[in-house]
Protein backbone atom coordinates (compact mmCIF):
# COMPACT_ATOMS: atom_id res chain seq x y z
CA UNK A 1 0.00 0.00 0.00
CA UNK A 2 1.38 3.71 -1.17
CA UNK A 3 1.33 6.53 0.75
CA UNK A 4 0.60 9.24 -1.62
CA UNK A 5 1.65 13.09 -0.29
CA UNK A 6 0.59 15.78 -2.46
CA UNK A 7 3.27 18.59 -1.81
CA UNK A 8 1.99 22.45 -2.19
CA UNK A 9 4.24 25.53 -3.54
CA UNK A 10 7.21 23.73 -2.83
CA UNK A 11 8.89 20.33 -1.37
CA UNK A 12 7.55 19.76 2.25
CA UNK A 13 5.44 23.09 2.91
CA UNK A 14 1.96 21.70 2.55
CA UNK A 15 1.03 17.70 2.27
CA UNK A 16 -1.67 16.17 1.23
CA UNK A 17 -2.64 12.72 1.93
CA UNK A 18 -4.41 9.75 0.94
CA UNK A 19 -6.91 8.18 3.77
CA UNK A 20 -5.40 5.13 5.56
CA UNK A 21 -7.02 2.41 6.73
CA UNK A 22 -8.02 2.52 10.07
CA UNK A 23 -6.08 -0.59 11.18
CA UNK A 24 -2.57 1.30 9.96
CA UNK A 25 0.03 -0.07 7.87
CA UNK A 26 2.26 -3.15 9.52
CA UNK A 27 5.83 -2.04 10.44
CA UNK A 28 7.51 -3.90 7.73
CA UNK A 29 5.26 -2.73 5.14
CA UNK A 30 6.04 1.13 5.49
CA UNK A 31 9.20 0.37 3.75
CA UNK A 32 6.96 0.38 0.39
CA UNK A 33 5.59 4.29 1.37
CA UNK A 34 5.91 6.28 -1.56
CA UNK A 35 6.42 9.82 -0.86
CA UNK A 36 7.83 12.15 -3.03
CA UNK A 37 11.10 13.24 -2.33
CA UNK A 38 11.94 10.80 0.36
CA UNK A 39 13.15 7.08 0.07
CA UNK A 40 12.26 4.80 3.22
CA UNK A 41 15.62 2.93 3.47
CA UNK A 42 14.09 0.36 6.16
CA UNK A 43 10.94 -0.72 8.44
CA UNK A 44 12.04 -2.76 11.21
CA UNK A 45 10.05 -3.80 14.20
CA UNK A 46 12.09 -3.57 16.69
CA UNK A 47 11.72 -6.22 19.68
CA UNK A 48 11.83 -5.18 23.64
CA UNK A 49 14.94 -5.12 25.12
CA UNK A 50 18.82 -3.30 24.26
CA UNK A 51 19.15 -1.38 21.18
CA UNK A 52 22.84 -0.03 20.34
CA UNK A 53 22.91 2.69 18.10
CA UNK A 54 24.47 2.44 14.83
CA UNK A 55 28.16 4.23 14.47
CA UNK A 56 29.38 2.95 17.87
CA UNK A 57 26.30 4.12 20.16
CA UNK A 58 26.67 3.36 23.92
CA UNK A 59 24.46 0.70 24.35
CA UNK A 60 23.97 2.32 28.31
CA UNK A 61 22.13 4.68 27.15
CA UNK A 62 19.00 2.78 25.54
CA UNK A 63 18.50 -0.11 27.52
CA UNK A 64 15.78 -2.22 27.72
CA UNK A 65 13.81 -0.07 25.14
CA UNK A 66 10.02 -1.21 24.52
CA UNK A 67 9.17 -2.62 21.30
CA UNK A 68 9.10 -0.26 18.48
CA UNK A 69 8.38 0.09 14.53
CA UNK A 70 11.66 1.86 13.36
CA UNK A 71 11.46 3.70 10.07
CA UNK A 72 15.14 4.65 8.45
CA UNK A 73 14.76 7.38 5.67
CA UNK A 74 16.16 9.67 3.39
CA UNK A 75 14.69 13.03 2.48
CA UNK A 76 16.42 15.05 -0.48
CA UNK A 77 14.27 18.05 -1.15
CA UNK A 78 16.44 20.07 -3.49
CA UNK A 79 19.13 17.77 -6.02
CA UNK A 80 22.03 18.94 -3.43
CA UNK A 81 20.13 17.53 0.11
CA UNK A 82 20.51 14.20 2.16
CA UNK A 83 18.58 14.30 4.75
CA UNK A 84 18.78 11.20 7.32
CA UNK A 85 15.84 10.81 10.06
CA UNK A 86 14.41 8.09 12.05
CA UNK A 87 11.44 7.60 13.53
CA UNK A 88 10.20 5.10 16.43
CA UNK A 89 6.36 4.37 16.87
CA UNK A 90 5.52 2.09 20.15
CA UNK A 91 3.45 -0.86 19.56
CA UNK A 92 -0.51 0.23 19.56
CA UNK A 93 -1.40 -0.09 23.38
CA UNK A 94 2.31 1.57 24.56
CA UNK A 95 1.47 4.28 22.08
CA UNK A 96 0.48 7.48 24.10
CA UNK A 97 -1.02 8.99 20.86
CA UNK A 98 1.37 11.98 20.80
CA UNK A 99 4.55 12.63 18.66
CA UNK A 100 8.26 13.96 19.98
CA UNK A 101 10.57 15.61 17.99
CA UNK A 102 14.16 15.91 19.76
CA UNK A 103 16.82 18.25 18.70
CA UNK A 104 20.37 17.82 18.31
CA UNK A 105 23.59 19.32 19.63
CA UNK A 106 26.45 21.24 18.45
CA UNK A 107 26.39 21.52 14.80
CA UNK A 108 24.05 17.99 14.28
CA UNK A 109 25.19 15.73 11.97
CA UNK A 110 23.86 12.49 13.86
CA UNK A 111 20.40 11.28 14.92
CA UNK A 112 19.70 11.73 18.32
CA UNK A 113 19.48 8.06 19.68
CA UNK A 114 19.47 8.88 23.35
CA UNK A 115 16.51 11.73 23.03
CA UNK A 116 14.13 9.54 20.75
CA UNK A 117 14.98 6.42 23.84
CA UNK A 118 13.89 8.84 26.14
CA UNK A 119 9.92 9.96 24.13
CA UNK A 120 10.03 5.84 23.12
CA UNK A 121 10.36 5.22 26.93
CA UNK A 122 7.49 7.71 27.60
CA UNK A 123 5.29 6.18 25.02
CA UNK A 124 5.71 9.17 22.09
CA UNK A 125 6.21 8.18 18.84
CA UNK A 126 9.49 10.36 18.26
CA UNK A 127 11.61 11.44 15.18
CA UNK A 128 15.18 12.75 14.54
CA UNK A 129 17.46 13.66 12.13
CA UNK A 130 21.28 13.95 10.88
CA UNK A 131 20.55 17.94 9.76
CA UNK A 132 21.85 16.56 6.41
CA UNK A 133 25.22 15.77 7.07
CA UNK A 134 27.48 13.72 8.89
CA UNK A 135 29.60 14.80 12.21
CA UNK A 136 30.30 18.05 13.71
CA UNK A 137 32.48 19.43 11.16
CA UNK A 138 31.31 22.28 9.23
CA UNK A 139 33.13 21.45 5.89
CA UNK A 140 29.72 20.01 4.77
CA UNK A 141 28.52 23.45 3.75
CA UNK A 142 31.86 24.11 1.17
CA UNK A 143 30.17 24.69 -2.14
CA UNK A 144 26.62 23.36 -0.97
CA UNK A 145 24.55 25.72 0.00
CA UNK A 146 21.49 23.71 -0.07
CA UNK A 147 22.82 21.80 2.51
CA UNK A 148 23.71 24.91 4.70
CA UNK A 149 20.02 25.52 4.49
CA UNK A 150 18.61 22.11 5.55
CA UNK A 151 21.03 22.05 8.10
CA UNK A 152 20.13 25.78 9.58
CA UNK A 153 15.96 24.91 9.13
CA UNK A 154 14.56 22.81 6.37
CA UNK A 155 15.73 19.06 7.74
CA UNK A 156 13.74 19.47 11.04
CA UNK A 157 10.77 21.19 9.30
CA UNK A 158 10.63 17.85 6.65
CA UNK A 159 11.64 15.23 8.83
CA UNK A 160 9.02 16.93 11.11
CA UNK A 161 6.06 16.83 8.58
CA UNK A 162 6.92 13.25 6.83
CA UNK A 163 7.30 11.61 10.13
CA UNK A 164 4.15 13.00 11.28
CA UNK A 165 2.74 11.29 8.29
CA UNK A 166 4.51 8.13 8.82
CA UNK A 167 3.32 7.52 12.47
CA UNK A 168 -0.21 8.57 11.35
CA UNK A 169 -0.10 5.47 8.13
CA UNK A 170 1.23 3.00 10.98
CA UNK A 171 -0.93 3.73 13.72
CA UNK A 172 -4.36 4.82 11.30
CA UNK A 173 -4.68 8.25 12.69
CA UNK A 174 -2.36 11.50 13.50
CA UNK A 175 -0.71 12.42 16.99
CA UNK A 176 -3.22 14.54 18.98
CA UNK A 177 -0.51 16.89 20.13
CA UNK A 178 2.75 16.79 19.04
CA UNK A 179 5.93 18.68 20.90
CA UNK A 180 9.29 19.20 20.33
CA UNK A 181 12.26 18.84 22.79
CA UNK A 182 15.98 20.54 22.50
CA UNK A 183 18.66 21.77 24.33
CA UNK A 184 21.67 23.83 22.62
CA UNK A 185 21.67 23.81 19.40
CA UNK A 186 18.61 21.92 19.87
CA UNK A 187 17.14 24.72 21.85
CA UNK A 188 18.38 26.64 18.44
CA UNK A 189 16.20 24.70 16.65
CA UNK A 190 13.43 24.65 18.67
CA UNK A 191 13.03 28.60 18.70
CA UNK A 192 13.66 28.76 14.75
CA UNK A 193 10.41 26.09 14.59
CA UNK A 194 8.71 28.25 16.36
CA UNK A 195 9.24 31.09 14.75
CA UNK A 196 9.21 29.94 10.78
CA UNK A 197 6.53 26.67 11.59
CA UNK A 198 4.37 27.81 14.09
CA UNK A 199 1.93 25.03 12.70
CA UNK A 200 4.26 22.06 13.32
CA UNK A 201 4.23 21.70 16.88
CA UNK A 202 1.21 22.43 19.38
CA UNK A 203 4.36 22.75 22.59
CA UNK A 204 7.95 23.67 22.19
CA UNK A 205 10.99 23.15 25.04
CA UNK A 206 13.98 25.29 24.22
CA UNK A 207 16.94 24.55 26.49
CA UNK A 208 19.69 26.61 27.17
CA UNK A 209 19.29 28.04 23.32
CA UNK A 210 22.30 28.72 20.62
CA UNK A 211 19.81 30.43 18.50
CA UNK A 212 21.59 33.94 18.32
CA UNK A 213 24.35 31.91 16.33
CA UNK A 214 25.96 34.34 14.54
CA UNK A 215 27.05 36.47 17.27
CA UNK A 216 27.41 33.89 19.63
CA UNK A 217 29.83 32.08 17.22
CA UNK A 218 31.79 35.83 17.08
CA UNK A 219 31.89 35.83 20.95
CA UNK A 220 33.46 32.22 20.43
CA UNK A 221 36.51 33.89 17.90
CA UNK A 222 36.46 36.61 20.85
CA UNK A 223 37.29 34.78 23.89
CA UNK A 224 39.48 32.31 22.40
CA UNK A 225 41.96 35.56 21.22
CA UNK A 226 41.50 36.92 24.69
CA UNK A 227 42.54 34.28 26.33
CA UNK A 228 45.36 32.60 24.17
CA UNK A 229 48.74 34.03 23.28
CA UNK A 230 50.16 35.08 19.80
CA UNK A 231 51.45 31.75 19.73
CA UNK A 232 48.07 29.88 20.13
CA UNK A 233 49.14 28.57 23.69
CA UNK A 234 46.62 29.20 26.57
CA UNK A 235 46.89 32.33 28.63
CA UNK A 236 45.07 30.38 31.68
CA UNK A 237 45.87 26.85 32.48
CA UNK A 238 42.80 24.44 32.80
CA UNK A 239 43.85 23.39 35.70
CA UNK A 240 43.23 26.84 37.29
CA UNK A 241 39.73 27.49 35.94
CA UNK A 242 38.12 25.09 39.29
CA UNK A 243 40.77 27.60 41.29
CA UNK A 244 38.32 30.60 39.53
CA UNK A 245 34.94 29.19 40.18
CA UNK A 246 35.43 27.93 43.99
CA UNK A 247 36.92 32.08 44.65
CA UNK A 248 33.83 33.30 42.20
CA UNK A 249 31.30 31.77 44.30
CA UNK A 250 32.82 32.24 47.56
CA UNK A 251 33.03 35.78 46.94
CA UNK A 252 28.83 35.99 45.80
CA UNK A 253 27.00 32.67 47.33
CA UNK A 254 25.44 34.60 50.18
CA UNK A 255 23.83 37.83 47.99
CA UNK A 256 20.79 35.88 48.16
CA UNK A 257 20.88 35.48 52.00
CA UNK A 258 21.76 31.66 51.55
CA UNK A 259 25.41 30.39 51.33
CA UNK A 260 24.70 27.10 49.65
CA UNK A 261 27.52 26.79 46.97
CA UNK A 262 25.52 28.58 44.42
CA UNK A 263 25.49 31.89 42.59
CA UNK A 264 21.48 32.39 42.61
CA UNK A 265 22.04 35.24 39.91
CA UNK A 266 25.40 35.68 38.45
CA UNK A 267 24.20 39.58 36.77
CA UNK A 268 24.25 40.56 40.70
CA UNK A 269 27.85 39.23 41.62
CA UNK A 270 30.80 41.30 40.69
CA UNK A 271 33.31 39.46 41.53
CA UNK A 272 37.07 40.70 40.61
CA UNK A 273 39.77 38.10 39.33
CA UNK A 274 42.08 40.34 40.53
CA UNK A 275 41.59 39.72 44.28
CA UNK A 276 43.77 36.08 42.77
CA UNK A 277 46.58 37.69 41.33
CA UNK A 278 50.02 36.33 42.91
CA UNK A 279 51.50 38.18 45.55
CA UNK A 280 54.81 39.88 44.63
CA UNK A 281 57.35 41.69 46.73
CA UNK A 282 58.17 43.69 44.05
CA UNK A 283 55.95 46.36 43.23
CA UNK A 284 53.57 46.47 40.18
CA UNK A 285 54.61 42.94 39.47
CA UNK A 286 53.16 39.51 39.87
CA UNK A 287 55.21 36.37 41.44
CA UNK A 288 56.54 33.55 39.66
CA UNK A 289 52.99 31.53 38.19
CA UNK A 290 51.62 29.51 40.60
CA UNK A 291 48.67 26.96 40.85
CA UNK A 292 46.92 29.15 43.78
CA UNK A 293 47.06 32.48 42.15
CA UNK A 294 46.74 34.28 38.61
CA UNK A 295 49.19 36.00 36.80
CA UNK A 296 48.52 39.54 35.76
CA UNK A 297 47.83 38.01 32.45
CA UNK A 298 45.66 35.34 33.28
CA UNK A 299 43.28 38.15 35.08
CA UNK A 300 42.72 39.97 32.24
CA UNK A 301 41.65 37.21 30.50
CA UNK A 302 39.41 36.52 32.78
CA UNK A 303 37.93 39.59 32.96
CA UNK A 304 37.89 39.59 29.06
CA UNK A 305 35.60 36.45 29.36
CA UNK A 306 33.34 38.38 31.88
CA UNK A 307 32.83 40.93 29.48
CA UNK A 308 32.16 39.77 26.53
CA UNK A 309 32.87 40.09 22.57
CA UNK A 310 33.14 44.11 21.86
CA UNK A 311 34.11 45.62 18.67
CA UNK A 312 37.79 46.86 19.55
CA UNK A 313 36.93 50.06 17.57
CA UNK A 314 33.93 51.50 18.61
CA UNK A 315 33.19 49.37 21.87
CA UNK A 316 30.35 47.78 20.86
CA UNK A 317 28.86 44.85 22.46
CA UNK A 318 29.06 42.31 19.78
CA UNK A 319 27.73 39.28 22.31
CA UNK A 320 27.37 38.81 26.23
CA UNK A 321 30.28 37.76 28.27
CA UNK A 322 30.42 34.36 30.17
CA UNK A 323 28.85 34.22 33.58
CA UNK A 324 31.06 33.83 37.11
CA UNK A 325 30.68 30.61 38.12
CA UNK A 326 30.66 28.96 34.44
CA UNK A 327 35.00 29.02 34.85
CA UNK A 328 35.11 25.13 35.31
CA UNK A 329 32.61 23.19 38.12
CA UNK A 330 33.57 19.62 36.90
CA UNK A 331 35.52 17.02 35.25
CA UNK A 332 34.10 16.97 32.02
CA UNK A 333 35.31 19.84 29.66
CA UNK A 334 32.12 21.05 28.56
CA UNK A 335 31.82 21.41 32.51
CA UNK A 336 33.98 24.60 31.77
CA UNK A 337 35.73 26.82 29.56
CA UNK A 338 38.05 24.56 28.10
CA UNK A 339 36.24 22.68 25.61
CA UNK A 340 35.23 25.82 23.36
CA UNK A 341 37.70 28.08 24.66
CA UNK A 342 40.91 27.03 26.31
CA UNK A 343 41.50 23.43 24.62
CA UNK A 344 41.16 24.09 21.05
CA UNK A 345 44.27 24.43 19.27
CA UNK A 346 42.48 27.13 17.24
CA UNK A 347 39.16 28.96 17.77
CA UNK A 348 36.38 27.17 18.46
CA UNK A 349 33.94 26.52 15.61
CA UNK A 350 36.32 28.55 13.39
CA UNK A 351 34.76 26.46 10.52
CA UNK A 352 31.46 29.01 10.22
CA UNK A 353 33.43 31.15 9.02
CA UNK A 354 35.74 29.33 7.25
CA UNK A 355 33.23 27.27 5.20
CA UNK A 356 29.63 29.05 6.20
CA UNK A 357 30.65 32.64 5.96
CA UNK A 358 33.86 32.93 3.38
CA UNK A 359 34.03 29.81 1.82
CA UNK A 360 37.51 29.89 2.23
CA UNK A 361 39.18 26.80 4.00
CA UNK A 362 42.39 29.15 4.39
CA UNK A 363 40.78 31.91 6.04
CA UNK A 364 43.11 33.23 8.95
CA UNK A 365 40.74 34.32 11.86
CA UNK A 366 43.63 36.80 12.67
CA UNK A 367 42.29 38.73 9.64
CA UNK A 368 38.82 39.57 11.16
CA UNK A 369 37.28 42.98 10.75
CA UNK A 370 35.07 42.88 13.71
CA UNK A 371 32.61 45.56 12.20
CA UNK A 372 32.68 44.53 8.36
CA UNK A 373 32.68 40.84 9.04
CA UNK A 374 29.82 41.14 11.90
CA UNK A 375 27.73 43.42 9.46
CA UNK A 376 28.22 40.67 6.56
CA UNK A 377 27.62 37.41 8.17
CA UNK A 378 24.19 38.61 9.58
CA UNK A 379 23.14 39.89 6.40
CA UNK A 380 24.35 36.83 4.48
CA UNK A 381 23.65 34.34 6.83
CA UNK A 382 20.49 36.01 8.63
CA UNK A 383 18.15 32.91 7.76
CA UNK A 384 20.12 30.36 10.24
CA UNK A 385 19.43 32.98 12.96
CA UNK A 386 16.61 32.49 15.59
CA UNK A 387 16.07 35.74 16.22
CA UNK A 388 12.96 37.17 15.49
CA UNK A 389 11.17 38.50 18.50
CA UNK A 390 7.40 38.45 16.89
CA UNK A 391 6.11 35.03 17.89
CA UNK A 392 2.55 36.45 17.28
CA UNK A 393 1.68 33.75 14.58
CA UNK A 394 2.74 31.13 17.38
CA UNK A 395 0.67 32.49 20.00
CA UNK A 396 -2.07 32.83 17.58
CA UNK A 397 -2.02 29.33 16.63
CA UNK A 398 -2.33 28.22 20.76
CA UNK A 399 0.84 27.22 21.09
CA UNK A 400 3.05 27.17 24.35
CA UNK A 401 6.72 27.46 24.31
CA UNK A 402 9.00 26.85 27.73
CA UNK A 403 12.27 28.10 27.75
CA UNK A 404 14.88 27.21 30.32
CA UNK A 405 18.98 27.56 30.55
CA UNK A 406 21.30 27.58 33.41
CA UNK A 407 22.88 30.76 35.44
CA UNK A 408 26.36 28.41 35.11
CA UNK A 409 26.30 27.81 31.38
CA UNK A 410 29.93 27.96 30.12
CA UNK A 411 28.59 27.42 26.43
CA UNK A 412 25.35 29.25 25.91
CA UNK A 413 25.51 32.20 28.09
CA UNK A 414 22.27 32.49 29.90
CA UNK A 415 22.58 36.14 29.81
CA UNK A 416 21.92 36.26 25.95
CA UNK A 417 18.37 33.92 26.35
CA UNK A 418 17.41 36.54 29.53
CA UNK A 419 17.88 39.39 26.60
CA UNK A 420 16.06 37.37 23.92
CA UNK A 421 13.26 36.78 26.29
CA UNK A 422 13.14 39.87 27.31
CA UNK A 423 12.97 41.46 23.42
CA UNK A 424 10.53 39.17 23.13
CA UNK A 425 8.41 40.51 26.28
CA UNK A 426 8.84 44.07 24.54
CA UNK A 427 7.45 43.49 21.19
CA UNK A 428 4.61 40.86 22.33
CA UNK A 429 2.98 43.70 24.44
CA UNK A 430 4.31 43.09 28.24
CA UNK A 431 5.38 40.22 30.41
CA UNK A 432 1.66 38.87 31.24
CA UNK A 433 0.86 38.57 27.50
CA UNK A 434 4.18 36.81 27.05
CA UNK A 435 3.34 34.49 29.68
CA UNK A 436 0.24 33.10 28.10
CA UNK A 437 2.01 31.40 25.61
CA UNK A 438 6.11 31.53 26.41
CA UNK A 439 7.62 30.90 29.62
CA UNK A 440 11.46 31.29 31.06
CA UNK A 441 12.92 29.48 33.92
CA UNK A 442 16.39 29.86 34.78
CA UNK A 443 18.55 27.24 37.15
CA UNK A 444 21.29 28.96 39.58
CA UNK A 445 24.07 26.27 39.15
CA UNK A 446 23.16 24.38 36.18
CA UNK A 447 25.92 23.59 33.70
CA UNK A 448 25.03 23.66 29.65
CA UNK A 449 21.25 21.60 29.50
CA UNK A 450 22.40 19.49 32.68
CA UNK A 451 25.32 19.21 35.43
CA UNK A 452 26.54 21.88 37.82
CA UNK A 453 26.26 22.12 41.56
CA UNK A 454 22.49 23.66 41.23
CA UNK A 455 19.79 21.02 40.58
CA UNK A 456 19.95 20.16 37.17
CA UNK A 457 16.64 17.46 36.93
CA UNK A 458 13.45 18.68 36.05
CA UNK A 459 10.55 17.61 34.29
CA UNK A 460 10.11 19.67 30.97
CA UNK A 461 7.91 17.37 29.04
CA UNK A 462 5.21 16.88 32.09
CA UNK A 463 4.81 20.36 32.91
CA UNK A 464 4.74 21.38 28.79
CA UNK A 465 1.52 18.24 28.44
CA UNK A 466 -0.16 19.93 31.63
CA UNK A 467 0.24 23.47 29.79
CA UNK A 468 -1.08 22.62 26.28
CA UNK A 469 -3.47 19.49 26.85
CA UNK A 470 -4.44 20.85 30.46
CA UNK A 471 -4.29 24.63 30.17
CA UNK A 472 -2.31 24.07 33.51
CA UNK A 473 0.61 26.95 32.92
CA UNK A 474 3.87 26.27 34.84
CA UNK A 475 4.75 28.90 37.60
CA UNK A 476 7.97 26.49 38.93
CA UNK A 477 9.61 24.03 37.81
CA UNK A 478 10.97 21.35 40.62
CA UNK A 479 14.74 20.47 39.93
CA UNK A 480 16.43 17.88 42.08
CA UNK A 481 20.70 17.49 42.10
CA UNK A 482 21.63 14.19 42.40
CA UNK A 483 25.05 12.62 43.99
CA UNK A 484 26.32 8.72 43.22
CA UNK A 485 22.53 8.45 42.29
CA UNK A 486 20.94 9.93 44.98
CA UNK A 487 18.97 13.02 45.65
CA UNK A 488 20.56 15.02 47.99
CA UNK A 489 18.95 18.56 47.14
CA UNK A 490 15.51 19.95 45.13
CA UNK A 491 14.95 23.08 44.43
CA UNK A 492 12.00 25.80 42.90
CA UNK A 493 13.16 26.68 39.60
CA UNK A 494 10.69 30.00 39.71
CA UNK A 495 8.85 31.41 36.05
CA UNK A 496 11.49 33.99 35.15
CA UNK A 497 11.67 36.91 36.50
CA UNK A 498 10.74 35.73 39.85
CA UNK A 499 13.69 34.03 42.39
CA UNK A 500 13.76 31.47 44.52
CA UNK A 501 13.91 32.31 48.33
CA UNK A 502 14.12 30.25 51.92
CA UNK A 503 11.10 30.25 53.71
CA UNK A 504 13.51 30.74 56.96
CA UNK A 505 12.81 27.51 58.15
CA UNK A 506 13.68 23.87 57.27
CA UNK A 507 16.35 22.50 55.13
CA UNK A 508 17.74 24.58 52.87
CA UNK A 509 18.39 21.29 50.30
CA UNK A 510 14.16 21.15 50.37
CA UNK A 511 12.09 22.48 47.99
CA UNK A 512 9.24 22.69 50.26
CA UNK A 513 11.00 25.12 52.57
CA UNK A 514 11.35 27.90 49.20
CA UNK A 515 9.05 30.36 47.97
CA UNK A 516 9.08 32.06 44.37
CA UNK A 517 9.01 36.14 44.82
CA UNK A 518 8.99 38.65 42.44
CA UNK A 519 12.21 40.49 43.43
CA UNK A 520 15.52 39.39 44.83
CA UNK A 521 15.78 41.46 48.16
CA UNK A 522 19.04 42.90 49.21
CA UNK A 523 22.05 41.33 49.72
CA UNK A 524 22.23 39.57 53.40
CA UNK A 525 24.46 38.21 55.49
CA UNK A 526 24.82 34.18 55.40
CA UNK A 527 23.31 32.56 58.33
CA UNK A 528 24.28 29.28 59.93
CA UNK A 529 21.83 27.32 61.28
CA UNK A 530 21.66 23.85 63.02
CA UNK A 531 20.50 21.97 59.58
CA UNK A 532 23.26 23.47 57.61
CA UNK A 533 24.51 26.91 56.40
CA UNK A 534 21.83 29.53 55.15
Amino acid sequence: RALILAIAIAPFVGVLVTPAASNGTACANLAALTIPNVTIRSATAMAAGVFTPPGGGTARLELQLPAFCRVEATARPTADSEIKFEVWIPLADAWNGKFEGVGNGGYSGAIAYAAMAAGLRRGYATASTDTGHAGDDMKFAQGHPEKLVDWAWRALHVTTETARLIVRDHTGRFAEHSYFNGCSSGGHEALTEAQRFPEDYDGIIAGDPANNRIRQTFGFLSSWIATHNKDGSPIIPAAKLPLITKAAVDACDAIDGLKDGLIDDPRRCHFDPAKLVCPSTTPGQTSKDDATCLTQPQVDAVKKMYDGAKNPRTGEQIFTGWPRGSEGFGESPIQSWRQYVMDPQEPMRVGFFRYFLFHDPNWDYRTIDWERDLAYAEKKLAFMAAVDHDMSAFKKRGGKLLMYTGWSDPVVPPQDAVAYYDAVVKAMGGLEKTREFYRFFLAPGMGHCSGGPGPDHFDTLAALEQWVEHGNAPDKLIASHTTNGKVDRTRPLCLYPQVARWKGAGSTDDAANFSCVAEPPAAAPARKTTNGTR
